[in-house]
């Protein structure tokens, strides 16, 4: 199957009365979006916590599954934790921060940047693929779809990609329309051996950021694509055989806006705890700093070393704060094997709920 070159679609396609209503409501959002993400001081904070969630998230799609509890453990306790899908889970995670270090300082998105990415998700270096037998097969075993097999078309597909991404004069539409035209061309290439859809996710976030939208990768839109799992895949294939451009631009702008209120739900929460957590901790506790607060809510999971390192001090002066703090409830006190981690409650529950109210469990 030939894969079409984007430019070669024409814009006017996606100007019907439902892409540009969808259009008005993905885009409002996400501004708002990005207003509530810069309302927390410390961007961190929500870079490494939904960072967390996205990871989950998008691993998920792939069937690699793993808890909450097992994810935030491995985190803070990878010496003492062993589970290897939460370690794969993590990988996501520290792909996306190379990822958005790599675009925030080049402003572009190429083809090199998306090779370390799927790189560090694989902990490999096989690259682009170059070998044939690569398919895409339904839950019964019948292939659905055959990607380009010969590597020298991988290249130049994905030459044309990055050429799509980063010259805004070659296609003139929204950053958003564009975004969905790139996630199922990327994915109809399918470059990799392995990897393809979460570093597919990981683009789409990536390009907003490099197209301003966002300041910081805090839409994932990953949970959505859980809960409509088989829309997603049909809607895919449905271009291929059907060229319905159309439908495919529809879910995506669907999935911006549910995905940014969503987000925003969270954060509003996240921000309410830890201005909560500040207060009544300065109120009661003379070790109280601004330091300590950042470290509570980026890390769902704490443990002595990273008091000890973010704030300074000394491993007892470490473990005197965080047992107080477990004392006046503020945290929950666990242990694994010898050592001893700290769980934020309340940002925990919030982390939790958020997936329960996407009724995802």
């Amino acid at each position: 199957m030939t894969i079409p070159a984007l430019d070669r679609l024409s814009s006017e396609r996606f100007e019907t009365p439902a892409i540009l209503k969808a259009l008005a409501l993905a885009s409002r959002k996400l501004a708002e979006l990005k207003g509530v993400a810069a309302s927390i001081p410390n961007q961190g904070i929500l870079i490494n916590t939904l960072g967390l969630q996205e990871a989950k998230d998008s691993s998920a799609i792939e069937n690699i599954v793993t808890t909450h509890d097992e994810l935030f453990k491995d985190d803070a306790l990878p010496e003492d934790f062993s589970n290897a899908a939460a370690k794969e889970v993590l990988r996501y995670r520290q792909a996306l921060a190379i990822g958005f270090d790599l675009v925030r300082d080049s402003g572009l998105l190429t083809t090199n940047h998306v090779l370390q990415i799927q790189a560090e998700l694989e902990r490999n270096t096989a690259g682009f693929r170059k070998l044939p037998g690569t398919a895409l097969k339904d839950g019964a075993g019948n292939t659905v779809y055959t990607p380009p097999q010969e590597p020298d078309v991988i290249i130049d597909l994905m030459r044309d990609l990055e050429r799509f991404i980063n010259d805004d004069g070659i296609f003139d539409a929204d950053p958003l329309i564009k975004m969905a035209l790139i996630h199922h061309q990327f994915e109809s290439i399918h470059p990799f051996y392995d990897g393809n859809g979460r570093t597919g996710r990981i683009i789409n976030v990536l390009y907003l950021v490099k197209q301003g939208l966002l300041d910081i990768p805090v839409l994932y839109l990953s949970r959505h694509i859980v809960q409509t799992k088989t829309d997603y895949y049909r809607l895919l294939q449905q271009v291929r055989q059907s060229d319905t451009w159309e439908d495919w631009v529809l879910y995506m702008l669907t999935a911006v806006e549910r995905t940014a209120g969503d987000t925003i739900t969270t954060i509003a929460s996240i921000r309410s705890a830890l201005m909560d957590y500040k207060h009544r901790i300065r109120g009661r506790h003379k070790f109280y700093s601004q330091d300590l607060i950042n470290n509570l809510f980026t890390h769902p999971y704490t443990k002595i070393a990273f008091i000890e390192r973010d704030l300074e001090v000394s491993r007892l002066t470490a473990t005197k704060y965080l047992d107080a703090l477990a004392e006046d409830g503020f945290l929950q006190k666990q242990k694994i094997g010898r050592t001893n981690y700290y769980v934020n409650v309340v940002l925990n529950r919030i982390l939790t709920g958020a997936e329960m109210r996407a009724g995802i469990v």
